[in-house]
């Protein structure tokens, strides 16, 4: 217990220090600091990992000389280098074109990186350990996710660049296709749980069968489908391959990020990394118990670590599917999402409502209750696979 509320007794006993006057200031100003700097020392780390895993499984080294100047000798195999790369971000010229709206050109990074935060003050990072508990915590959390397209339209317009134009407005309709899916896939949690409150949702998924299989959303057949929905949408959402085409080089140059540079053009992809953390730790939450152990003889170690550990097994997940598949074209990607996903996600929302109402089922109904949400999902997933991909495969493939 000691270790599970140590953050808990270190921030009280910081608060104490304080004038009875100042200490909600100080609570909220912890709560702010101990966020901006765990994951952004979490965003470079990941940075490192990144590059290190891609450079394996491309059979490669990958960054591997940074390290300390005051320790030439001291081989730190490259873990430094995220702090270089920043170095050199700050200290790289900016250039704003002449043409530019300064201050809109200002503006979109700085409120980009803004909004990708934002999500995280309703993230329940342990039993005891969440920001800011709301009971409507999932509506604010795609509140404030929405408004990064405003800032990416922004970067866009204000760069007064044809191309940086044409790749924001294709930046939006990919994420407004996947937009969709993404909430619908979070709906039948709503459902099942009757609450928007990420703790509460969290606490739902308690307990183990014989000990040892938790009751986590994702171990049923709707909150599988809807995992793999949240997945694949959140890899859009965040512009992650394979659907990184809003900075496809081979297209559009750079993207809305055509016309920036140096530290502006660093916290485009600083908001990219909080954003994709944001959204696998609500995955983390909506379908893999949150900071629920997995096992019940595992739950001496403390909560917010299994919270933690889940986390990096999502984002290994996401460098992984990077390192793997090509990039889609704009006409598969629209048509994946409005196509498949969003049919699916709705056809989910009927599974969802069928467990939801069917929690006293026992004895042999169980079992007509696990095959009926299960022939719910995989029926549709085959016609709609069918259906999607008539006249598009198999493809043959000639080489020069």
């Amino acid at each position: 217990m000691n270790l599970e509320t140590l953050p808990l007794q270190l921030r009280n006993a910081i608060v104490d220090l304080f004038p009875p006057a100042l200490q909600w200031f100080v609570h909220h100003l912890l709560t702010i600091t101990v966020i901006l700097t765990v994951f952004g020392l979490f965003f470079a780390f990941t940075t490192i990992a990144e590059r290190k895993l891609l450079a394996r499984l491309q059979n490669r080294l990958g960054p591997n000389r940074a390290g300390l100047p005051w320790f030439p000798k001291l081989k730190l195999w490259g873990i430094t280098q995220p702090f270089a790369d920043a170095i050199k971000a700050i200290t790289k010229e900016d250039i704003v074109p002449a043409a530019a709206d300064k201050v809109l050109h200002f503006l979109a990074p700085v409120l980009i990186v803004a909004f990708s935060l934002l999500g995280f003050a309703v993230l329940p990072f342990g039993r005891n350990l969440i920001p800011v508990e709301l009971d409507a915590a999932l509506l604010y959390f795609f509140a404030a996710g929405a408004a990064t397209e405003l800032a990416i339209f922004m970067a866009g317009w204000g760069s007064r660049n044809k191309y940086s134009l044409l790749a924001a407005m294709r930046a939006l309709a990919q994420l407004i296709s996947y937009e969709l899916p993404l909430i619908l896939s979070v709906v039948p949690v709503v459902m099942v749980c009757g609450t928007l409150s990420t703790k509460a949702i969290a606490a739902a998924q308690g307990g183990w069968t014989f000990g040892l299989l938790p009751h986590w959303h994702v171990f049923t057949p709707w909150g599988f489908a809807a995992f793999i929905i949240f997945l694949i949408a959140t890899l859009a959402e965040s512009n992650r391959s394979p659907f990184d085409l809003p900075e496809a080089e081979s297209e559009l140059i750079a993207g809305h990020l055509t016309e920036y540079s140096g530290f502006k053009y660093a916290l485009f992809f600083m908001a990219e990394y909080f954003g994709l953390t944001a959204l696998s730790g609500l995955g983390v939450t909506l379908f893999l118990g949150g900071w629920q152990a997995p096992c019940e003889f595992l739950q001496f170690i403390p909560s917010y670590l299994w919270f933690m550990i889940k986390l990096v097994g999502m984002i290994v997940f996401f460098i992984w599917v990077r390192g793997t598949l090509l990039r889609l074209r704009i006409d598969q990607l629209t048509r994946l999402s409005w196509k498949f996903l969003v049919p699916l996600a709705l056809l989910n929302l009927g599974n969802g409502a069928f467990w939801a109402l069917t929690p006293d089922w026992t004895g042999p109904l169980v079992l007509a209750r696990w095959a009926i949400s299960a022939a719910i999902v995989v029926v549709p997933f085959v016609l709609l696979g069918r259906r999607l991909t008539a006249g598009q495969a198999p493809r043959s493939y000639r080489y020069a």
